[in-house]
């Protein structure tokens, strides 16, 4: 049949799709302004169908992707398309995350007839949020910076000018915001077309019937992983520190419910949403879920939306894990999607404990810096750490885990845009936690601040360590301090010249007891 696609032609379709996400990355990584997107690779780009069912991505951040995955048909059913169009959003309640991720989707039109979207989605370190960084210790969504409803920023190849100053104007450093979002539009620019050239050599009908394919095959992958996974229900029930507001203890709980080749995935019994900001959307929950589901699945296993049909998803409304508007969401992205994968793990490592680690450092150990005024600065970063240990290894040591993948910023981009000093970068040795093969450690990352400045902290497992497995030990639990003062899991301080600030961020569990293999 002529649309019909062998093995070998369809890992080329498939690989043709990822490398037009892969070159939409690089662009925007190489026009951004910001370290946060340019050195720290804080961004993700995917490919999706005219219905917003997700085709490709590459391989980019997992809690970017997979709630994009989760929320763009909706985005795609709310708006009006026209060839050159541009939409702009971050609402956490209407398709985003948190507001410091702004997103940007662009549809593909090929005669007249609407083939699908690309869209990126990147990390805005300065969203206009009361607090440098726009990570605040908030309490209400507002709190936390401008919100965009999906708008168009682009109509019909023209620019909304008044969408374009509005979102502008909420930022403290306009040239770095606006050298941001030009690199975002020229990614999705770029994606249009080579989607485009692909498509014309292709032709239409080959090309929808290669998504099909691919689709169907992603399915089939899948299925054949959740078989593998013994009938049976498994629960497992882990916390988050505290959210800031004085709530402590946070309880996630997750009913797995295996058979037939499908899970169903159940948040029943998971804290009703806080006060602080460690709650998110269903989206950024599904998020980790889809992660942690991949892991199992081969790795010819094509990013679509097929290979996780047969994952089923529920938290109840009002739950941290299901929040409503204007729920507090600014650590939920980051610190609660961590704790979601741990919890789901820990579930799955009852069915199959030979395919799980024990829990990594389960934080992203959000830090937020800057300064207002005629010297103003905004940065942000997250910091590495340890691993959980596997049947197989120790974990890796000083490495982001399981929802993020972005690099630490280095030292001397650091030093040189802002008024900084890195006193410390090293290893946290002997934090990962002991076994037959043991946690991987985790950071010790010690600034100066060189001139008066505020910062905020959303870490986690700085009171509940990361576990252990088949009977393997806990990991060091992460520390903050303030020139050798202890500091909480989440807060906002000022400080002065010469002030220090030292992370100390948590080691990966253990695995196994018994003597270590070397």
């Amino acid at each position: 049949m002529k649309n019909a696609f062998d093995a070998v032609s369809l890992n080329l379709f498939s690989s043709r799709l990822s490398a037009v996400c892969d070159e939409m990355g690089a662009i925007l990584r190489n026009a951004a302004f910001s370290p946060n997107i340019r050195d720290r690779l804080d961004f993700s780009c995917a490919i999706f169908d005219s219905t917003g069912e997700l085709a490709a991505q590459a391989a980019h951040i997992p809690v970017h992707l997979g709630s994009m995955a989760f929320a763009m048909r909706d985005i795609v059913a709310r708006m009006e398309w026209s060839p050159g169009d541009q939409v702009i959003l971050n609402d956490p309640f209407l398709g985003g995350t948190h507001l410091p991720d702004v997103t940007l989707v662009a549809p593909l039109f090929v005669d007249g007839r609407l083939l699908g979207f690309v869209a990126n989605r990147a990390h805005h370190a300065d969203i206009g949020a009361a607090t440098p960084g726009s990570m605040p210790v908030s309490s209400s969504l507002e709190e936390e910076g401008l919100v965009i409803e999906p708008v168009h920023l682009v109509r019909e190849g023209e620019r909304e000018e008044a969408i374009w100053h509005w979102i502008l104007g909420a930022t403290g450093n306009r040239q770095v915001a606006e050298g941001d979002l030009s690199a975002q539009l020229s990614a999705n620019e770029a994606g249009l077309r080579r989607l485009g050239q692909l498509v014309d050599e292709q032709g239409v009908a080959r090309y929808l019937a290669g998504l099909q394919a691919l689709n169907d095959y992603g399915q089939r992958l899948a299925a054949e992983v959740l078989r593998q996974i013994p009938v049976g229900e498994y629960s497992f029930l882990d916390y988050l520190d505290d959210d800031g507001q004085g709530e402590r203890d946070i309880p996630i709980r997750v009913s797995l419910r295996v058979g037939d080749g499908r899970v169903k995935v159940d948040f029943e019994g998971t804290a009703p949403q806080v006060a602080g900001n460690v709650n998110c959307p269903l989206s950024v929950a599904a998020a980790a879920v889809y992660y942690l589901f991949r892991c199992l699945m081969p790795p010819q296993t094509p990013a679509c939306a097929g290979a996780f049909r047969d994952i089923r998803i529920r938290a109840p409304e009002g739950c941290l894990l299901n929040a409503r508007f204007p729920a507090a969401v600014a650590a939920g992205n980051v610190e609660t999607s961590t704790r979601v994968v741990d919890v789901v793990m820990g579930a799955l490592a009852q069915a199959v404990p030979e395919r799980m680690a024990a829990a990594s450092q389960g934080t992203m150990n959000n830090l937020a810096m800057g300064a207002a005024g005629e010297k103003s600065w905004d940065y942000y970063e997250t910091m590495g750490g340890g691993m959980g240990a596997s049947v197989a290894a120790d974990g890796l040591s000083g490495v982001q885990s399981h929802m993020t993948n972005t690099l630490n910023t280095p030292v001397e981009v650091l030093e040189e845009q802002y008024p900084l000093r890195v006193r410390r970068y090293a290893l946290r040795r002997g934090s990962g936690g002991e076994g037959r093969h043991r946690g991987g450690d985790g950071l010790v990352r010690e600034f100066e601040f060189l001139e008066e400045a505020e910062f905020t902290l959303l870490t986690e497992r700085r009171c509940r360590a990361p576990w252990g497995l088949a009977g393997g030990a806990a990991g060091a639990r992460g520390r903050n301090l303030l020139n050798d003062e202890p500091l909480p899991p989440k807060c906002h301080r000022r400080v002065r010249a010469g002030d220090r600030l030292r992370i100390e961020t948590p080691g990966g569990g253990g695995y196994g007891i018994g003597e270590r293999g070397d």
